[in-house]
Parts: structure tokens; sequence; C-alpha cells
């Protein structure tokens, strides 16, 4: 009986030791798993970690690519905007040549029409202009080379200067006109010019005086007086009234010399 007793009471404690032994290996199983899964845990969050960076990479990725499609509209944009100014340029330069060249067209147009409208009488009236201020400049010449009297050679230098200024500005009209001035003395002044070419002293100073100070500028002032008269072009009108003045000054100071040298008030 006692044989019994004890055998079951070891039995009893095996039992015993088993179950606690079992729950052992259940609580450290259990333990592993918890621990598993929290590694797993703390491990998943790098990777969730990871992914939101992976994603804020291609969020960044994307929104990088769309600023650089951004930038490449842009920039074709612009190049875009800079052909067309450039060709809004180019069109308004050929716009400005075409302008120019009808200006100058026009000009010329004007400057043949000018021609064509001018009177044969104004056209010779220019003519005549241009002999008598070429006959004072040339006689004018003369008498700075032979002349040695000072009043003489001061009036000759100043028939020189001022019919050389008007003869510059007569040709310059000329030119507007289309009207070919000569470029030569007529018969009547190239017989004056030799005559005096032939004396010296104070024969060639009152000879000079008397033909290129006085008697040209008689006639001279008569011509320009019937020109601002019957001129029919403005201009040429112009010229001649502008001119008056300069050879009633001439004329007026060559009467004063011939009176002065020949004693008398005539001026003759």
């Amino acid at each position: 009986m006692q044989k019994k007793q004890a055998l079951k009471q070891l039995l009893a404690v095996g039992v015993v030791a088993a179950m606690f032994s079992a729950a052992g290996v259940q609580a450290q199983t259990t333990g592993q798993s918890a621990q598993s899964m929290s590694n797993q845990s703390a491990t998943g969050n790098p990777n969730l970690t990871g992914k939101t960076a992976a994603d804020g990479t291609v969020n960044n990725t994307s929104s990088q690519g769309t600023e650089d499609r951004s930038a490449q509209t842009g920039a074709q944009g612009s190049s875009g905007s800079q052909g067309s100014t450039r060709a809004e340029g180019a069109k308004s330069h050929t716009s400005d040549s075409m302008q120019s060249t009808s200006g100058a067209s026009g000009a010329a147009g004007a400057t043949a029409s000018g021609a064509a409208k001018l009177s044969a009488a104004d056209k010779k009236a220019m003519s005549d202009m241009a002999i008598a201020n070429m006959a004072e400049i040339e006689t004018g010449k003369l008498a700075l080379s032979k002349s040695q009297n000072a009043e003489v050679k001061t009036f000759a230098q100043q028939m020189i200067d001022d019919h050389g200024k008007v003869l510059s500005e007569l040709q310059t009209l000329a030119q507007t006109k289309g009207v070919t001035l000569p470029t030569e003395l007529d018969a009547k002044h190239k017989a004056m010019a030799a005559k005096l070419e032939k004396l010296s002293g104070d024969a060639f100073d009152k000879q000079y005086m008397q033909m290129a100070g006085l008697k040209d500028h008689k006639d001279t002032h008569a011509k320009l007086q019937k020109i601002s008269k019957s001129a029919k072009d403005p201009d040429v009108k112009a010229a001649a009234e502008k001119t008056i003045p300069t050879v009633e000054q001439h004329l007026k100071a060559a009467q004063q010399m011939s009176s002065a040298k020949s004693g008398t008030t005539s001026g003759k």
C-alpha cells in the first residue's frame, strides 16, 4: 500500500513537472514570437520610411520633371517670342527701307518734275545770272594780279567773295531744278576780259572799274529786277531778289571810287 501511494505521488509530481515544463516552453515560444513580431515591427518602420522616402523621391522627381518641362516650355515660348520680335523687326526694317526708297524716288521725281515745269525764260534767267557772277569773279581775279592800287584790289576781292557765294547758291538751285548752267563766259564778257588783259597800271584800274565795276553791275542790276518781276518759278524769283542788294552795294562802291578818282560827282 505504501509503495502504491509513493508511486502515485511520484507520478503526480512527474505530471506536475511535465506541466510546468510545457508551460515554460510555451511561454518561451510566446516570448520568441513576441520578440520576432517586435523585431519585424521595428524592421517594418524603416521599410515604411523607405517607402515614404521612395514615394517622396518619386514625387520630387515628378515635380522636378514638371518644373523642367515648364522651364522648357517657357524657353520655347521665349524663343518663339524672340523669333517673332526679330521677324517683326525685320518686317519693320523692310518697311522703312521701302519707305526710304519711295522717298528717294519721290525726291527724284520731284526734281525731274521741277525741271520739266521750269519755263524756257526761267532757265535763261538762271544762265544769265550765272554768267554775270562768273564775269565778276574772273575780272576780279584779273584785277588782283594786275592792279597796283590797294582800293581796286580790295574791291576786286569783294567781287570774288560775294559773287562766288551767289554763284554757289545758284548752282545748288540749278541742281534741284535739273538745269545745266554754263561753265564759261559768253562772247561779250570774253571780249571784255581780253581787253583788260592787255592793259596795266592806271589804265587797267580805270577800265576795270568802268567796265566791271560800273557797267556790268548796272546791267546785272537791271536784269535781276526784270527776273524778279517776270520769273514764273518762285525759287528763281527769290534768287534774283536776294542778289539785288548785293549788286546795289557793289554798284554804289564802284560809283564812289570812280567819282573820287575822276574828281566828278557823276560816277561815270
